[in-house]
């Protein structure tokens, strides 16, 4: 993998610290900086400045942009990313509560769109393991009948 900043480096391993309880976790370099993936699917993206790519369910898009120091994601000069992916800048993450957010945003979508499975992973396997399913509360949702989302958890 390519080497990282040290803003890259010590957000990384702030990110890490947050999802390393799910089972399949593993870091990939992507999109300029280092992908974090769960189940096969990145959820954030460390920047070399420090700032996040954030992948999020595109019907929360708009309101995630209402947030401190996020804007819609570009790839490259000019080029508008779609709804769902979303750049925040690190003095908005500087703070643990502000970076567990954003990643508690991104898993939301995450697990939603795996059921918190690895693409490499069968349902009849899955079926198998002992995990159990657990309630992960939607950071980004403004009533309580959409405040649950379900993940997996060992």
């Amino acid at each position: 993998m390519a080497s990282m900043t040290p803003e890259q480096h010590h957000l990384v391993q702030r990110v890490r610290a947050l999802v390393d309880d799910e089972p399949d976790v593993r870091e990939v370099s992507m999109f300029g900086g280092r992908a974090i993936m769960v189940n096969d699917k990145m959820i954030v993206s460390a920047g070399k400045t420090g700032d996040l790519l954030v992948r999020v369910a595109a019907d929360r898009h708009e309101t995630l942009l209402g947030e401190p120091g996020a804007e819609q994601a570009h790839m490259g000069a000019g080029r508008e990313m779609g709804a769902g992916w979303i750049t925040v800048a690190p003095e908005a993450i500087a703070d643990d509560d502000r970076l567990t957010f954003w990643v508690d945003a991104a898993m939301h979508h995450n697990l939603a769109v795996t059921g918190g499975q690895s693409a490499g992973k069968s349902s009849r396997g899955a079926s198998q393991d002992s995990r159990q399913i657990v309630s992960r509360p939607d950071p980004t949702s403004t009533s309580h009948s959409d405040t649950m989302n379900h993940f997996i958890e060992e």
